[in-house]
């Protein structure tokens, strides 16, 4: 067996004894328990058993060879560590004495360049003022200066800084005629220098060679016309920059990269810069608002123009606040507000007259378009002496009309039944005044935003609340029947009303989402609100008006219909032959009358309203009726038919789905049984439980209206 197997890795025992077994037997299979030979598998078992201890022992033996060779190793190696430190600890002493040396060579090398800086100095400064003093003498001969110097255009720059030192000499020397010529040569010299390095930057500019540009600048920076170099450099920047119709297009892009040229070019970059972006304002932006608010003629033109400008500068500003233009913050606020300040200042001013000339239009382009004049009814909410006269009439013809044939009452004109209010006109007015605070919310200041909100709102209160709103329900108002009309009332009130409602929502939402962001924090908050508030209540109080003589009117109609159609031998039959009828004609057309002023109700006003009108005409119905019934005598036949008026009452009374009525007609409808039962039963039937929740004379006056009150002793059976 070869000892490899029992190398391997994994090792498998079993799989090993199997493999041992296997080879000792010879690999083949015995077909009868006979055939097999135990011994000989026992043998080659302990024979391997052997091998592998005596394998075992030389294996331990190896183990404990290699672990003393490996002390042995680690024992060395631990000597070479220690003597490595030693050598280490050596190395830093020597190292720390190296660096004290250096440092002591370094002080003295350091007091010696001190010492021949002391010497260099005043030696390089008379050799730099000899060098001057040479310059300054051919300056001051007739001939003027002759060193190549000021000739050799390549040495451009050393004459500008020679120059430039000796145009600061000549301003100290004193005022006579010895060096006035001098000083005119060098100022002359001075100045061409000046004017070749401005000339040479500019051409480097237009090449593109930012290292000359550069070196040019620092140069120039010690000249006088340093402000010239840059406004050179601004003029050249800019030139064919400004190529589309909108400047505000181009502005961002050129300051830009404009901002990188000059980091590049110039030493102390934010005040060139600064200089760029005020040239740009200053220069092609303002000329492009002067040139677009020119013409003032069409204000809305000029108010759309000032507005977009504006915020296209600002925008600008808030774009270009990422650039360094010096410590200044508002630098680019300031700039923005002097270029404005003009058209700003009028802004307010200009937009109140336009949106009052705008919503004037609007208002009497629908007006025209109606054919209507309007009329002077009302002005701010208050009332006019001759309205209040039409109102007199009005009310005093409504308390004499029905007690006595006498017309005093103005005259009723419904206009077709045109309400006058057009949801197309309001949010004209809403979008125009909309605008309106979106400019005042730009344009103004933060200390005049909230007055000038608050005078945009007045104008939207007085032309769509007071000179629309409330206009068209006055008008309403003075449209509304009579409740004595002789013939049916045409009712369109319902629908003022409820365009009304539908209109002032429309304001208030305005109200919320424009004004109030502007004026909010301030005291005009409150007072825009309780204004708000009067001016809801006012409109609610004259549709409480205009409900209630509608609803008169109505009610006014249904009397007549009873008191014209109703016949008194309709309860109280002269001839007992008389043919049963299901319901009067009185009632047929009073039920038919209801029933399509439901759905005018209905279709006029929604939510609460339907609700809260329904309930009180109802109730006017309902006493209505009650009072007619109270004028007729009845006999049995009368009474049924009482009842089956009631009834039909009571079943269209139910469409209006209010509890209150629906009792009313129910208890009524229990009166009128009292007409039709057995004298005998009367007494009884009062106190029973439909009965028992009613005043006693309400019932004793429905039992007089029977034809047999006298004649069956009623009277003394009620006892």
């Amino acid at each position: 067996m070869s000892y490899q197997e029992l190398e391997q890795d994994p090792f498998d025992p079993d799989e090993f004894v199997e493999r041992l077994a296997w080879r000792t037997t010879g690999g083949i299979s015995k077909a009868t328990a006979d055939d097999f030979d135990p011994m000989a598998l026992h043998e080659a078992f302990e024979n391997m058993i052997k091998d592998l201890k005596d394998l075992s022992v030389q294996t331990q033996e190896r183990t404990t060879r290699l672990e003393e060779q490996c002390k042995k190793e680690e024992e060395a190696h631990w000597q070479r560590v220690g003597a490595l430190q030693k050598n280490n600890q050596l190395a830093f002493q020597k190292f720390q004495e190296l660096d004290e040396r250096i440092n002591y060579v370094a002080t003295k090398v350091v007091h010696l360049g001190d010492q021949l800086e002391n010497v260099n100095t005043p030696r390089a400064r008379a050799a730099e003022a000899q060098k001057l003093m040479q310059y300054f003498s051919e300056f001051l001969n007739n001939e003027g200066p002759t060193s190549d110097l000021f000739s050799d255009p390549f040495k451009l720059y050393q004459a500008a800084d020679v120059m430039q030192k000796l145009h600061l000499i000549v301003q100290e020397l004193p005022p006579g005629e010895k060096f006035e010529k001098a000083k005119l040569r060098i100022g002359h010299k001075y100045d061409q220098i000046e004017r070749d390095l401005i000339e040479d930057f500019v051409r480097s500019q237009q090449n593109g060679d930012k290292a000359r540009m550069k070196e040019i600048a620092g140069v120039l920076a010690n000249f006088k016309g340093y402000n010239q170099c840059i406004d050179a450099f601004i003029e050249q920047c800019q030139y064919n920059a400004f190529l589309k119709p909108d400047v505000f297009a181009d502005a961002f892009p050129l300051c830009m990269k404009t901002s990188e040229l000059i980091n590049e070019c110039f030493t102390n970059p934010e005040p060139v810069m600064a200089k760029f972006v005020l040239n740009i304002y200053e220069g092609k932006i303002k000329e492009h608002i002067t040139t677009k608010l020119m013409d003032t003629e069409d204000q809305e033109k000029y108010l759309k123009n000032v507005y977009e400008l504006y915020t296209k500068t600002v925008k600008l500003s808030n774009d270009l606040s990422v650039l360094r233009l010096g410590s200044d913050s508002t630098f680019l606020t300031k700039i923005t507000k002097n270029i404005f300040h003009r058209y700003l200042e009028t802004y307010i001013g200009l937009e109140i007259k336009f949106l009052r000339d705008r919503c004037t239009a609007v208002l009497q382009r629908y007006y025209e378009n109606k054919g209507h004049q309007k009329k002077n009814i009302q002005t701010g909410g208050q009332v006019k002496p001759g309205q209040r006269i039409h109102d007199f009439r009005r009310e005093f013809q409504a308390v004499i009309g029905q007690k006595a044939n006498i017309n005093i009452g103005p005259s009723i004109e419904n206009y077709g039944g045109e309400t006058f209010l057009s949801h197309e006109t309001v949010i004209n007015v809403l979008q125009e005044t909309k605008f309106a605070f979106k400019r005042c919310q730009a344009l103004s200041s933060q200390n005049s935003l909230a007055e000038n909100a608050v005078q945009i709102f007045e104008v939207l209160v007085q032309y769509m609340c007071i000179e629309h709103i409330l206009y068209a329900i006055d008008i309403g108002l003075q449209a509304i029947p009579l409740p004595d009309a002789k013939q049916q009332p045409e009712i369109y009130f319902f629908d003022v009303v409820g365009q009304s409602n539908t209109i002032f929502h429309l304001f208030e939402k305005q109200f919320s989402d424009n004004l109030v962001p502007l004026v909010s924090l301030t005291q005009y908050h409150s007072e825009c609100a309780k204004k708000k508030k009067d001016l809801m209540e006012h409109m609610e109080n004259k549709l409480d008006i205009g409900l209630d003589r509608t609803l008169n009117a109505m009610t006014g109609w249904v009397r007549h219909i009873l008191q014209t159609e109703q016949k008194k031998t309709d309860f109280n039959p002269v001839s007992d032959d008389a043919q049963m009828m299901m319901f009067s004609p009185a009632c047929a057309k009073v039920v038919k009358y209801i029933t399509s002023q439901l759905k005018i109700v209905k279709d006029g006003l929604d939510g609460k309203n339907v609700e809260n009108v329904l309930r009180e005409w109802g109730v006017r119905i309902h006493r209505a009726i009650y009072e007619h019934m109270q004028q007729f005598l009845y006999n049995s036949m009368g009474g049924m038919l009482a009842i089956c008026d009631v009834n039909e009452y009571r079943k269209c009374m139910k469409a209006f789905q209010v509890p209150l009525v629906n009792q009313l007609f129910d208890t009524l409808h229990s009166l009128c049984n009292l007409l039709v039962v057995v004298p005998d039963n009367l007494k009884q039937v009062c106190t029973g439980e439909h009965m028992a929740g009613l005043d006693k004379s309400a019932l004793l006056s429905f039992v007089q209206l029977r034809a047999d009150y006298k004649t069956a002793k009623i009277a003394v059976l009620m006892r």
